[in-house]
């Protein structure tokens, strides 16, 4: 296990999340009813105007389309992301405890090393903590 599992997951998650606020943003755009008045009058005589009121959707056939296969993506991407997951989580439980606050911080919270050594404590400075990161990964 190295490093490049744990980047996996977190693009596998931010590609969800992505992907969610692309179907949120067509979903909005299938219930959006747009409407307007039209007027016309009869083709005989006596020429009578009138008023008719139009409304629609502007989710176009298209747009469902994309819709589906979007939705369909999302779910692949959950289960990937899911099992990326998995395979981390079972990794995480044969490290030490400090090194799993270490990366729990790092890659999954996105805190700076700075950050990560202040919340670790016991004068622990960015450095230290990268350097004490970047020796496990590499023993």
């Amino acid at each position: 296990m190295d490093k490049a599992i744990l980047q996996d997951y977190i693009d596998a998650c931010e590609m969800v999340k992505e992907t969610e606020a692309e179907i949120r943003k067509l979903n909005r755009k299938k219930r959006t009813v747009v409407q307007t008045n039209v007027k016309g009058s009869s083709p005989d005589f006596p020429y009578i105007e009138q008023h008719f009121k139009i409304q629609g959707t502007i989710f176009t056939v298209k747009d469902d389309s994309h819709l589906r296969y979007e939705e369909k993506a999302l779910e692949q991407r959950k289960a990937r992301a899911e099992e990326v997951r998995r395979q981390v989580d079972e990794w995480l439980l044969t490290v030490p405890i400090r090194m799993q606050r270490i990366i729990r911080y790092k890659f999954f919270e996105g805190d700076t090393w700075e950050m990560v050594a202040r919340r670790l404590g016991r004068k622990a400075s960015g450095e230290s903590v990268r350097k004490e990161f970047e020796n496990f990964i590499k023993g």
